[in-house]
């Protein structure tokens, strides 16, 4: 049994969650005068500030009784059990044991912490334990940049992380799901999709595509012009899907993935636009089409998650315009077992938009 395992206890495992930085919680939502439990692939966390106002993450377990420490209070910047009134500090270490005559603080008290970052807007917690991270955050593109509208959103998703992401990054769904915004189902045109590995995921570069004929197309790229169209996957659960059309308009939306349990995953968005339209406008706009969209990929995910565990697991068959549906579960699986990134450096694909 591993350390890790010793320390959080019999949780469900999967062959496909990959370890590294993943976000828990938009920073405006942990504060200082009550800690916040929630999940990480089906961890119990709880998070809170400490004395210096920085966000921390420790087991939701008391050492004590294991009571959850997310029920208790903070006190001067340590967590209180209220349980027995055991404290904590944002490291782990026992400070407080009420009534006992020794020193409080003893490795065999000690609960187990997790590296926080607060970056862009966002807390990010490192999946593993006790270990000093061996990398940053991931850095979220454009946002907050001069020139950038940027719109922010959490949202609940049915479904593991794979099967969001595929949703998050596939074209031929939205002609159907999501008729009328994007795409529709007739006069379909050929285009050409390049699909590269990076250094930590995968890449799908789609060549001749014309502005999306949907409303989504004529508010953002009101003059058309040529589009330039990016879909990325970066491990452990960064979703991004990049445009460029026309002269003018830019959009990156990073969906930052995080696995709360088998099949639920809270999607983080960071939605960063320059478009020639007034921020106002585009701000009321932007938000109520994403929400359309968002919902109606809740739905479809709802029902290929019911149906899932109906038939008792995934039974599949693919295309190969099924871009990077395959190339993700790989990722996760190869990262899930320390095996390095290896993929083809670059495949084409036809297929009709």
């Amino acid at each position: 049994m591993t350390k890790q395992k010793r320390q959080l206890g019999n949780f469900q495992e999967r062959d496909d969650f990959a370890p590294g930085w993943y976000v828990i919680a938009a920073s405006q939502d942990v504060g200082a005068a009550r800690p916040k439990p929630l999940l990480l692939h089906d961890v119990p966390l709880v998070t809170f500030r400490d004395a210096d106002g920085k966000t921390v993450a420790l087991l939701d377990r008391c050492s004590h009784r294991n009571a959850p420490l997310s029920e208790g209070r903070i006190v001067e910047g340590n967590i209180q059990c209220h349980y027995h009134g055991w404290q904590f500090d944002g490291a782990g270490s026992c400070r407080a044991v009420p009534g006992f005559c020794g020193t409080p603080e003893h490795p065999g008290r000690r609960v187990p912490s997790f590296a926080c970052r607060e970056s862009q807007g966002w807390v990010w917690v490192y999946s593993e334990p006790d270990v000093e991270p061996p990398n940053e955050p991931y850095r979220i593109p454009c946002a907050d940049e001069p020139g950038y509208l940027t719109l922010r959103e959490h949202i609940e998703m049915p479904g593991p992380l794979d099967a969001v992401a595929e949703n998050a990054l596939d074209v031929p769904h939205t002609a159907f799901v999501h008729a009328g915004l994007f795409r529709k189902n007739q006069d379909r045109r050929p285009i050409e999709v390049v699909v590269r590995a990076l250094e930590h995921g995968v890449e799908a570069e789609f060549i001749g595509e014309e502005r999306p004929e949907g409303l989504v197309g004529r508010i953002l790229a009101p003059g058309g012009g040529e589009v330039f169209h990016w879909d990325r996957f970066i491990l452990p659960g960064i979703a991004q899907v990049e445009y460029r059309l026309g002269e003018r308009s830019h959009i990156v939306t990073t969906a930052a993935l995080t696995p709360r349990t088998a099949n639920r995953t809270d999607l983080f968005a960071t939605v960063a636009v320059d478009v020639p339209v007034p921020d106002l406008l585009l701000r009321t706009v932007i938000k109520r089409i994403a929400m359309r969209i968002l919902h109606q990929d809740i739905a479809i995910l709802r029902h290929q998650t019911e149906q899932v565990e109906r038939f008792g697991g995934e039974h599949f068959s693919s295309t190969e315009i099924d871009v990077l549906g395959l190339r993700i579960k790989k990722l996760l699986r190869d990262a899930a077992a320390g095996k390095p990134h290896s993929m083809a450096d670059e495949r084409r694909i036809k297929m009709l938009v």
